[in-house]
């Protein structure tokens, strides 16, 4: 009796997940939702709201597992992970035993397993499911880790993305007119190291990607990139730390505003995960439009999080203080600094039935409410009819790396100021304890 029921439950289970994985591609849509870095691991009750949106495509940008060891830090002793004296990696890549068991890990958890039962689950990778941080191309593991990512999203056996090396890959979706274009770019597989300025994508890849804009036009065209391609906060954040971004790539990402402004495509914009907080950037002088980037990290992976609650303004103070010139400020941002720090997901609605077509992109917090966003007529992403006024043109037009060098590095300057204080501080506290201890020794002698 026992094993009839769990037969027939089974049966379903994998119904429900035939109807979603074979979502109509013509189909109109308009409710996609998307995420990254999510810990298998940790809790996961971000899914209640992603499953409250009801998207009718959910798309991972990597990060989908933590797939690599970490290490932990140590500045000593026989494997020093960090320091001036480093010898050992502070991650290390598992073996593919391990990561098949961490996948399978995150697709039992309940709440995206409802998602699987009534949304499509398309994505890509990015470094951790990839199988080690911030590896490229040298990464040894790819073969084999390319095909478990694509097992765990269902990937038909058939798929030709089983038999190219990488990921990318595109889908379009909606009827003829009101058609929805996703593509999703690979970031790892072919990626030259992160200091050479070389590629991230790869001739083959560059070549695919340029007849996928060069295509059949559609109403809206979604690039999805593991990492930042707008946002280069590196620029600004450094010496102290960098992140990984398109901006690390200077000569790869004008080559990418080019292909997009020569295909003279409409209706595009990027959507990124990694970095551990959400946020919206523009840049306004790459296609004639402006180019919007939404930022959705991460699921369970957020900023914040390293700190106990009360210090948490701490992080806000400086997410504001870092300067951004790509950042989109407006009256939809919780915080000043118009950047998330906690769990949040990326919500895209499309409204088809207004006029002219609206398009609404945020990203909402763990109980699905929208933490920053931007709501737009279709019609502005579009060459003929943009609607950029010269003071936000100028404003969204400036990289990080050309601000004035005071402005640029005023974080580097603030943390390097509070240590020198606090050194001064701790030799003049030293400083006076050794006056306080002679003063009483003498004081004793005396006596």
């Amino acid at each position: 009796m026992i094993k009839s029921v769990a037969a027939v439950l089974a049966a379903v289970v994998q119904f429900l997940l035939a109807t979603a994985a074979s979502f109509d591609d013509h189909h109109l849509l308009s409710r996609i939702a998307f995420g990254s870095c999510a810990n298998q691991s940790a809790p996961q009750p971000i899914w209640d709201a992603i499953n409250k949106f009801d998207p009718q495509v959910f798309i991972w940008l990597g990060d989908n597992i933590y797939g690599d060891i970490r290490r932990p830090f140590s500045i000593i002793g026989k494997e020093r992970t960090i320091g001036p004296w480093k010898n050992a990696p502070r991650f290390v890549p598992s073996p593919s035993s391990e990561m098949l068991s961490r996948y399978n890990m995150a697709k039992n958890v309940p709440g995206y397993s409802r998602l699987r039962a009534n949304a499509k689950v398309i994505g890509t990778w990015d470094d951790h499911d990839y199988g080690l941080n911030d590896a490229g191309k040298e990464f040894s593991g790819k073969t084999t880790n390319q095909r478990l990512l694509l097992d765990f999203l269902d990937e038909p056996q058939d798929s030709p993305r089983r038999k190219q090396a990488g990921v990318y890959t595109s889908y379009t979706f909606g009827p003829p007119g009101k058609q929805v274009k996703i593509i999703l770019l690979d970031t790892r597989y072919h990626r030259d190291p992160l200091s050479s300025d070389g590629s991230i994508l790869g001739a083959s890849q560059w070549s695919w990607f340029e007849k996928e804009l060069r295509g059949p036009p559609s109403a809206v065209t979604i690039i999805g990139s593991s990492v930042q391609v707008i946002s280069n906060l590196s620029g600004t954040t450094g010496p102290l730390f960098y992140m990984e971004s398109w901006g690390r790539f200077p000569k790869e990402r004008d080559h990418l505003f080019k292909l997009i402004n020569d295909s003279k495509r409409d209706g595009v914009f990027f959507i990124s995960g990694d970095v551990h907080f959400g946020e919206i950037t523009r840049y306004d002088c790459a296609a004639g439009y402006p180019l919007y980037d939404i930022t959705s990290s991460g699921l369970t992976q957020a900023v914040e999080k390293v700190l106990p609650s009360p210090l948490h303004f701490i992080v806000r103070f400086l997410a504001w203080f870092t300067p951004s010139t790509m950042r989109v400020m407006n009256q939809y941002c919780r915080y000043r600094s118009c950047t998330y720090g906690q769990p949040n997901f990326g919500a895209i609605q499309i409204d088809w039935d207004a006029s002219p077509v609206n398009l609404k992109m945020q990203v909402r917090d763990i109980n699905g409410l929208p933490v920053t966003g931007v709501d737009i007529p279709l019609s502005e992403l579009q060459a003929w009819n943009s609607t950029i006024k010269a003071g936000q043109e100028q404003k969204h037009c400036t990289l990080e790396v050309k601000l004035p060098w005071i402005v640029r590095y005023r974080l580097a300057i603030l943390v390097y100021s509070v240590l020198v204080l606090l050194l001064l501080a701790l030799v003049g506290l030293i400083s006076a304890v050794a006056i306080l201890c002679r003063v009483c020794l003498k004081k004793c002698k005396t006596d």
